[in-house]
């Protein structure tokens, strides 16, 4: 005779659990989803690493018209010999063509007893080519300091370009791969009609949205470990603060735009409007929020709402760890923000969540 023998509560898993396991399973069965969860971060990374690196200033170009002959001969000289610009002799037609082809910042027209500059005050560098153009000039006519003065170019870690880019990018990736890596994807089961199997099932809507958050963070933390070797190893950015701290911000910022993710998977059936909802959340904190240069460039009333954005907390609060070994006691401001992007998405993205 058939013996059963019933389960002990100890062999039962909690259903989150058994969800969490579920969403790993569907990971590491496509190749695919690995892809796009670990490489296109890294090449993104790398990618943006190698376009935004610190890199010398770039040098004024100059086009210089001799009017005055001989006698301008010695200063043409000057400006072509100077390592602080870049600067050819031109004929007058060339040189106003180059201008307004924005070939050349500046044209210097050198007459018998002045210098006559053409230039574009709009354009970026035409100012700081007119003033450098300028100080040549005057030195090879003469002119003399009287306060002596010394260039330093400082190399230390933690003050580059390259210092302040990286953790903006590790920000920028982690924001990406949580909206896409958990919206886009309850979207398209939504679509083939695999949520409304859910549906009949005694599954919680909480269990199943919280499946997709925590599973995002485990891979998030090999992601972030992945991004902080990288730029150690090619670009020489080293963490001045504890790592501890910086995976556990970066796991709070991941959590935060899972929430934002979740929130935008919690009725749309469609993809391409779920592509599109995800862009208008993206695309404007990337040039808000600053991960390539510092948001402060905005006018000082709109600071208060750029620095309420989770992109621009994130990416604050990595910087402080990444340059100045700032610890969980310093972060207050920014922990809050992303804990609220983290919560309060979840919870109305649980509230309007529906199976079909």
């Amino acid at each position: 005779m058939l013996k059963l023998t019933p389960h002990r509560p100890s062999d039962v898993k909690h259903p989150l659990l058994e969800l969490v396991q579920a969403r790993l399973r569907e990971f590491w069965r496509e190749p695919a989803i690995l892809f796009w969860v670990f490489g296109f971060p890294l090449v993104m990374a790398l990618g943006l690493g190698i376009a935004f690196r610190s890199r010398p200033a770039q040098l004024p170009e100059v086009a210089v018209v001799n009017r005055a002959g001989a006698a301008g001969q010695v200063l043409v000289e000057a400006l072509v010999k100077s390592p602080k610009l870049r600067a050819r002799l031109t004929q007058e037609g060339d040189a106003k063509a180059a201008l307004a082809h924005a070939k050349v910042d500046l044209v210097a027209e050198i007459e018998a007893e002045r210098v006559v500059y053409h230039f574009d005050n709009m354009q970026e560098h035409a100012p700081l080519a007119r003033l450098t153009v300028d100080d040549v000039l005057q030195t090879a006519r003469g002119r003399k300091d009287p306060l002596p003065s010394l260039d330093k170019t400082d190399e230390e870690k933690g003050t580059r370009y390259i210092d302040f880019l990286i953790p903006g990018l590790i920000a920028m990736n982690l924001m990406g791969s949580s909206l896409w890596g958990i919206g886009y994807n309850i979207v398209a089961q939504r679509k083939r009609r695999l949520l409304r199997r859910y549906a009949v099932t005694p599954m919680k809507r909480s269990h199943f949205m919280l499946s997709y958050v925590l599973s995002r963070l485990l891979f998030l933390g090999v992601e972030v470990f992945a991004l902080v070797i990288m730029g150690a190893f090619l670009f020489d950015a080293v963490v001045q603060g504890s790592l501890i701290t910086l995976f556990f911000v970066s796991l709070l910022g991941g959590a935060s735009f899972a929430g934002l993710g979740l929130l935008v998977a919690a009725r749309l059936e469609n993809t391409e409007t779920a592509s599109g909802w995800m862009n208008v959340i993206q695309l404007p904190m990337w040039v808000l929020s600053g991960p390539f240069f510092s948001y402060e460039r905005f006018p000082d009333w709109t600071h208060p709402l750029l620095e309420s954005l989770p992109l621009t907390a994130l990416a604050n609060a990595l910087r402080a760890i990444y340059n100045e070994g700032v610890g969980f006691t310093g972060l207050g401001p920014e922990l809050l923000v992303l804990g609220v992007w983290g919560v309060l998405p979840f919870l109305v993205a649980l509230k309007i969540f529906r199976w079909q």
